[in-house]
């Protein structure tokens, strides 16, 4: 069985919120209690618990997580599977892209099980998020299409993009408050679907290549990183334009974006190793450096509570950010090389993807 997840302190310490107790299987480590200002990682906590095989071949059964320890577990998928993105289910299980395979799977955390559904000739999944309609929605490369699933019936449509989007590299999609989902293609590209017209557009990002992650605020404002270009872009919803934003480091490598409650935009400067935010009421940036030596931030998320989240594959960790107190707290993945690309959740649980490792990891952060 492969080893445990362990949490590892950061340069900077967060004392972390209580978990409540996990049920689920796979493989968990309860962590020890962050040290603020630590200058070298925390000794690893807790063991594997033992547990009985399942469909998926590993299962573990966690005991209750005491208070001021967060609970980090993860669960293997098919080999050679590399999956890519992830998003929470609204049953409770967990969707990812197997973007090596062509398939999108469905992950049961109670007990480990897997699906899978082939999405077509050529598939290549990129992202997965859940629509208004509780259905997954796919941003297919090799498609070149936006895939949804039936999760009852399993059946797939495709939706594929326009002439003027041709190999358009597809990488993220986000829908805006009137449920028109957005999507960004790294070839230069951006555009949109409507579910209840089946229409789909597509528009030539104003500075070509890059068009990487993209988000929506609460509001339904809708924002892209671009990696190649180094800027984040606010999509005009009614019209399609593009207006460009100019991060204050220059050749950043702008790779994701997220919005927190108040519709501040958080984004991961890849090649600054930085977290930024970005508050369009007043056009103010402030950044920060990822903890360590040299951090390359790959994926961002914001929690329900305002934490943000992301991916250092620098380090190999996870990395929590509170805007509040300025700290960051820093969890440790299965192995070397573990590439979490994408970060989701729901209350209580952040979700990831080790695409290098073919597993799925989640770290339940309490209420």
């Amino acid at each position: 069985m492969p080893p445990a997840l362990r949490l590892s302190v950061a340069v900077l310490g967060l004392a972390f919120a209580a978990c409540g107790s996990g049920e689920d299987g796979g493989e968990a480590t309860r962590a020890p209690s962050p040290r603020a200002a630590s200058t070298t990682p925390a000794s690893p906590g807790g063991s594997p618990p033992s547990g009985s095989p399942t469909a998926s071949g590993e299962r573990s059964t966690p005991s209750a997580t005491p208070e001021g320890q967060a609970l980090v577990q993860s669960w293997p998928v098919a080999p050679g599977t590399h999956p890519h993105d992830v998003a929470p289910a609204t049953d409770g299980g967990v969707w990812y892209t197997a973007q090596r395979t062509g398939k999108l799977g469905w992950l049961d955390p109670r007990t480990g099980e897997t699906w899978e559904v082939v999405l077509g000739p050529g598939s290549a999944p990129h992202g997965v998020i859940v629509g208004p309609d509780g259905w997954p929605w796919i941003t297919d490369g090799g498609q070149n299409a936006i895939v949804k699933v039936d999760p009852a019936t399993r059946a797939v449509t495709v939706y594929r993009l326009p002439s003027t989007a041709p190999n358009a590299n597809l990488n993220t999609a986000a829908f805006d408050s009137r449920g028109i989902l957005w999507w960004t293609g790294q070839g230069g590209y951006y555009g949109s679907v409507d579910p209840a017209t089946g229409e789909v557009r597509a528009w030539a990002a104003p500075r070509g290549r890059g068009p990487y992650g993209i988000a929506a605020t609460p509001d339904g404002r809708v924002f892209y990183a671009s990696l190649a270009g180094s800027h984040i872009a606010e999509i005009e919803t009614t019209t399609g334009e593009a207006t460009i934003i100019e991060p204050p480091t220059a050749g950043q490598g702008a790779r994701r974006v997220w919005s927190d409650s108040k519709g501040n935009i958080w984004v991961s400067e890849w090649n600054a190793g930085q977290v930024a935010r970005y508050t369009p009421g007043t056009g103010e940036w402030k950044e920060w450096k990822l903890p360590g030596a040299r951090p390359q931030a790959y994926a961002v998320y914001v929690d329900d509570r305002d934490i943000v989240w992301l991916s250092d594959f620098g380090a190999n960790t996870l990395v929590s950010f509170d805007p509040r107190t300025e700290r960051f707290e820093s969890y440790e993945l299965s192995g070397p090389n573990s590439a979490v690309r994408q970060i989701l959740g729901r209350p209580g649980e952040v979700w990831g993807a080790e695409s290098g490792l073919d597993r799925i990891i989640v770290v339940r952060t309490g209420r």
